[in-house]
């Protein structure tokens, strides 16, 4: 693996570094996890569109600019770098959309890409149920053929921004008489219309954008299975792998907050326990690890290989140290950390608590890391199963 840049992609990251500077919104966007907030993040998302800065590495007939992967991660870097907004259409372009590209059928690239990218058409992640979390295979939401389509029936938890967006994405039982990973299929469903009621999750952070959805008699067309009918498990572990793997939790992130985190040091130190000072460089350390791990993910996908079920050690190794990182930034405030975003006293407008209490879900969601450590111990290692 060769760590040095080529001077199209340096030439690529000056170019992305000099928008952001330019475009990024000088003060912070309310949380997109709130109805005010999640407006003012589309209108963001539709100004990345328009530069053709919204899906870097897609081809350019879908609004892309058919950048490569290692340019995707420069991206990325820079996007962090700035501070720019999250992505409230993550789970689209980041999870539905590499799945589409493996397993859509034309018209479905045609029809659902373009808008995606655009944030014209918004989409959720309908995986979990109530007793079927990190167990997906539990599930119980079922699907019932009919002329022209299928009738689904069930209902799916912790919809991230579910109750904002349009759609949703997740696997329905087509098959009453198959068990576990058998007899499923992935269906693309709305989250508005006849038989579809969102009910919203409080959060502790207060915010309202998670949602349970309630399918009673949905119908969904033909068009709308992606991939093969009772063949969803294949289907569904591609996204998965996008969301443990490579696109959904990009180095950048990580190499900012732990940037963020020798700021806020060096504006302690002088209070802070000296221990903190060797938390704050583990923080670094372990995020550049993070970042040339990645890159070499990405070069052996550039030569055709895949990622696999090490994308389970990636969403391990991210998950645990993003916790880590911010349980430093929390000891460094001392009792301050407690300080909310509502609060003018709140260091960095107390963005180290928001953090922290999302970081605490990083090892529950894209399946749990107990889980992931299964698969790596069985897939990864060769391990038998006990």
């Amino acid at each position: 693996m060769d760590l040095r840049f080529t001077e199209k992609e340096e030439k690529f990251r000056a170019e992305c570094r000099a928008w952001l500077e330019a475009n990024v919104p000088k003060e912070p966007l309310p949380s997109g996890d709130t109805r005010e907030g999640f407006d003012l993040h589309v209108e963001w998302e539709k100004k990345l569109f328009e530069a053709r800065y919204a899906v870097v590495s897609w081809p350019e007939e879908y609004g892309g600019r058919g950048a490569s992967l290692m340019e995707w991660l420069i991206f990325e870097e820079e996007y962090y770098r700035a501070g720019a907004p999250s992505r409230v259409t993550q789970n689209g372009i980041f999870l539905l959309a590499p799945t589409i590209f493996e397993f859509g059928t034309e018209e479905q690239k045609e029809r659902i890409l373009r808008p995606m990218a655009a944030a014209e058409h918004l989409w959720a992640q309908g995986w979990s149920e109530p007793n079927a979390g990190s167990d997906l295979a539990s599930l119980t939401s079922t699907a019932r053929r009919v002329e022209g389509g299928w009738r689904l029936t069930g209902q799916k938890t912790w919809c991230t921004r579910g109750s904002f967006c349009d759609s949703a994405f997740g696997l329905f039982r087509t098959d009453p008489e198959s068990e576990r990973h058998r007899g499923l299929t992935y269906f693309l469903f709305p989250l508005r219309g006849e038989g579809v009621t969102l009910r919203g999750v409080d959060r502790l952070d207060g915010d309202e954008g998670f949602a349970e959805v309630f399918l009673d008699d949905v119908f969904v067309p033909d068009r709308d299975v992606l991939g093969e009918v009772n063949q969803g498990w294949r289907v569904a572990m591609a996204t998965t792998s996008s969301e443990r793997g490579l696109s959904l939790r990009s180095p950048g992130r990580f190499m900012a907050t732990a940037s963020r985190l020798i700021e806020l040091y060096t504006r302690h130190r002088n209070t802070a326990d000296p221990y903190l000072r060797k938390e704050v460089i583990d923080a670094y350390i372990s995020a550049e690890a993070y970042r040339y791990y990645t890159f070499g993910t990405v070069t052996r996908m550039m030569e055709g290989g895949e990622i696999g079920a090490d994308s389970s050690m990636n969403k391990v190794y991210w998950s645990e140290m993003d916790v880590r990182t911010h349980e430093a930034a929390l000891a460094l405030l001392g009792s301050d950390f407690e300080l909310d975003e509502g609060s003018s006293d709140a260091s960095d407008r107390g963005a180290w608590l928001k953090g922290f209490q999302f970081a605490l879900a990083g090892p529950i969601y894209a399946g749990t890391n107990e889980i992931q450590r299964n698969i790596i111990a069985e897939r990864v290692l060769g391990l038998p199963r006990k």
